[in-house]
């Protein structure tokens, strides 16, 4: 292996296929790699090197690298926010319309359309893993989507959520009825939000 330490110290701790080889590491170095246990492959095409550090959110990056575009969203977002205990049997991933669906065989992954105007409005980044963030929807964002869309995450949820928000130190009010403004839904959001704060 030893004749490809050199291209695998170049890439990132996570990687595609692609990067590989635009570092002098073909598919059959990349398989060797494999099999020696210097590499682990995440998703069809997506690679961590072994030592990378640990994370608890392998799925995220996998997916990340996999679909560049899409934005952690929904469940997984609030998750990640620690707005739920909730915990998705597939990671949730908005992609803008109208692009088709992506096909991930690998890990469970659940696909979202959101509108294209409004796709990248509260995104951020969360650091999946030491140096290595995934696009993520800010906390109000989160919020107000699972508000909008909570036939699809269930209300008790989308709720609770809001509820979590509103308690915490940094949240922000003024940062959730602008985003429901932007994304039609002021109305419901304002209701649910002088509820819950009366």
């Amino acid at each position: 292996m030893s004749g490809y330490d050199e291209a695998l110290a170049r890439l990132p701790r996570t990687f595609t296929t692609r990067t590989a080889q635009a570092n002098g590491i073909s598919r059959t170095g990349l398989h060797r790699l494999k099999l020696a246990g210097a590499v682990v492959e995440l998703s069809r095409g997506v690679y961590r090197n072994a030592d990378a550090p640990e994370s608890a959110h392998l799925d995220l990056l996998a997916v990340a690298h996999r679909v560049p575009r899409a934005v952690v969203c929904l469940i997984s977002a609030l998750a990640l926010h620690e707005l739920t205990d909730e915990v998705p049997v597939a990671a949730q991933f908005a992609v803008p319309r109208p692009r088709n669906l992506p096909v991930v065989g690998y890990p469970p992954v659940e696909f979202v359309r959101f509108d294209a105007e409004t796709f990248d409005l509260g995104r951020g980044e969360f650091e999946a893993a030491p140096g290595e963030p995934v696009p993520v929807y800010d906390a109000a964002r989160s919020v107000v989507d699972a508000m909008r869309l909570r036939h699809r995450v269930g209300e008790p949820v989308a709720l609770r959520a809001l509820r979590h928000y509103l308690t915490r130190r940094d949240a922000r009010p003024g940062d959730l009825v602008s985003y429901a403004r932007q994304l039609d839904v002021e109305g419901p959001v304002t209701k649910a939000v002088d509820v819950v704060l009366s």
